[in-house]
């Protein structure tokens, strides 16, 4: 398991996509690999606000990526240090079952460990058992009072505009609200 580099990105492209046809929405995938580069190595602008780490099997032809696992900081204000969201987390047909979905897990936990994080968290698919059951055996636990709300497309830009220059409505002066 290693930090993912510029030459990687093809690679993890293609897994992208394979995720994609094993969840059942290819046709949901947009990014290209140049936005993949972009997100993980930076496209001049700041520092990249994703990172990665891949998994390498030995193979005849040599060392080729089997795994991916894709992440980014997030912040909690209850525990009041950031946490590491798993983004994707992908292992090639063939090389499941040999261990390198938790090796993965296993450096992004280090990872937390390293730099004082407190969350290591991510999402599966509810029907994806054998998912499930590896998070399980290494103590993951699901978060079933929680519920994901998403907002995109034609909904996401609807709400955009419906601020005008930033501003907001003029709240209620204090101590007016159900009087």
């Amino acid at each position: 398991m290693r930090p993912a580099e510029p030459g990687d990105v093809a690679e993890m492209d293609a897994m992208v996509h394979e995720l994609a046809e094993y969840e059942k929405a290819p046709e949901l995938v947009q990014a290209t690999a140049a936005d993949l580069a972009a997100a993980l190595f930076g496209d001049g602008t700041g520092e990249p606000r994703v990172h990665a780490h891949v998994a390498e099997v030995r193979t005849d032809e040599g060392w080729q990526v089997a795994g991916m696992a894709v992440w980014y900081l997030t912040y909690s204000t209850w525990t009041g240090r950031h946490g590491l969201w798993l983004e994707d987390l992908y292992v090639r047909p063939p090389v499941r079952r040999l261990g390198i979905g938790r090796g993965l897990l296993s450096a992004l936990a280090a990872v937390c460990v390293e730099r004082g994080y407190r969350r290591l968290e991510w999402w599966v698919l509810d029907w994806n058992a054998p998912a499930q059951a590896v998070y399980r055996s290494i103590g993951a636990q699901a978060q079933d009072e929680w519920t994901t709300w998403r907002l995109d497309g034609e909904a996401l830009g609807q709400l955009a505009g419906a601020t005008t220059a930033g501003r907001m409505p003029q709240a209620p002066a204090v101590g007016t609200v159900g009087e």
